[in-house]
């Protein structure tokens, strides 16, 4: 029986991606693979992983971020000083991730990707610029998260990657929000207390 990559992904929980990465390694390669690129796995492999022969190499990832779209530059800048700083390690770099969003913001995509591939075992090492590139505030929590997985969070630490303004800028979402939710209080306050002048409740 042939597995497609995702059901086989599935079946010996790892993402497809891992798997288009482990090909490209020549880590794990698939039985069959179409004209068109698509890649198919036997029962005999799936045996083979999930009784102990896990001869695959884990990854060591690149995660960079940066808040608005028109960063891009300060984007390939984070990347290119972790390549650079990789290979001076002497580590190989299986993928690099990016996120645009706020250091706040906890749905970034490649964010949670990472979060999800370290439970799975599939990740040892990522490696960011700076603290705030990865998470703006509970960075400690998290990367006790990743070592109860034994992957490495890297923190080069480089100053000059971690823009000032957006610490300003993501202070001010939080003083932004606080505010609004103490101003909604006072309203349904005031509601509580019978004031029927109050707009908008």
């Amino acid at each position: 029986m042939l597995y497609s990559i995702g059901k086989f992904a599935k079946e010996i929980g790892v993402t497809t991606q891992t798997l288009r990465n482990w090909h490209k390694i020549k880590e794990l390669i698939p039985i069959k693979v179409t004209t068109g690129g698509t890649r198919y796995y036997s029962d005999k492999q799936i045996f083979n992983y999930l009784n102990g022969d896990k001869k695959i190499q884990r990854q060591n990832v690149i995660y960079a971020r940066v808040s608005t779209s028109n960063q891009k530059d300060d984007l390939h800048n984070q990347i290119e000083f972790l390549k650079n700083f990789s290979n001076a390690k002497g580590w190989v770099i299986h993928e690099v991730l990016t996120d645009i969003g706020s250091g706040l913001n906890f749905k970034r995509k490649n964010w949670n990707s990472i979060l999800k591939r370290v439970q799975s075992g599939e990740i040892s090492k990522v490696i960011v610029a700076h603290k705030d590139r990865f998470l703006r505030f509970g960075f400690e929590w998290f990367e006790n998260f990743l070592q109860n997985y034994e992957c490495e969070l890297i923190v080069v630490n480089n100053e000059t990657l971690s823009p000032q303004e957006e610490l300003v800028q993501d202070l001010i979402s939080i003083i932004h929000t606080f505010s609004c939710r103490i101003y909604g209080l006072r309203k349904y306050k005031k509601v509580l207390n019978g004031d029927k002048d109050v707009k908008g409740i």
